[in-house]
């Protein structure tokens, strides 16, 4: 076997592994409260930097067409979000765009992370003190996170942790699984409202 037919027999090894070890009842309780978010008309937060910022774009566009649930992300709108990285700094650029939002306990955050935020590392922390912020005012926390879930699993009311199956892959395994979970999420029978186009 050839080093390329090894590294992807060993990578899609792993995403089955990966696949077998989501814990399902999690997600279960992760639909149960985007319903009640949807009942109440709350507004769903979603949070991420990096790949998992781009996975947040393309998840609001999901929640707000197939579900029917108002959705939004601040990365986003990039003119907002520079501006309060140039004027007021990286860690508070989160926290003080829900607070413009007006956040509260009607509402829900859901972070997708790879690391879930480290206050001790210093990693994330426009997450670390937007979670923070959520847990103060009582919002109902959501993730989809890998490692150890970070101050994510800590913080956080119903948060899958992708399996760290093998050090090297840890951020594409766990930013390709964000994907595949708010899929399945969005196209769950109870939640999905809209059917795709194809």
């Amino acid at each position: 076997m050839d080093e390329t037919t090894a590294h992807f027999k060993g990578f899609f090894n792993d995403m089955k592994a990966i696949m077998n070890q989501l814990d399902l009842p999690v997600l279960e309780e992760q639909v149960n409260a985007l319903l009640a978010l949807r009942e109440r008309k709350g507004r769903l937060f979603v949070l991420g930097v990096g790949g998992s910022a781009a996975n947040a774009s393309h998840a609001v566009n999901d929640f707000r067409k197939l579900c029917h649930i108002e959705a939004y992300t601040p990365t986003d709108n990039v003119a907002e979000l520079t501006a309060r990285i140039n004027d007021e700094g990286w860690d508070s650029c989160f926290v003080e765009w829900l607070k413009i939002s007006h956040l509260t306990r009607k509402d829900m955050l859901l972070v997708l992370s790879v690391g879930g935020g480290n206050a001790a590392k210093q990693v994330s922390m426009n997450i670390v003190k937007a979670l923070q912020h959520a847990k103060e005012i009582k919002t109902l926390i959501l993730g989809i996170v890998g490692r150890d879930g970070g101050e994510t699993k800590k913080l956080g009311d119903q948060v899958l942790v992708i399996p760290a199956l093998h050090a090297d892959w840890v951020t594409p395994c766990t930013e390709a699984f964000q994907a595949v979970i708010w899929h399945a999420l969005v196209s769950h029978p109870r939640l999905q409202a809209q059917k795709t186009k194809w």
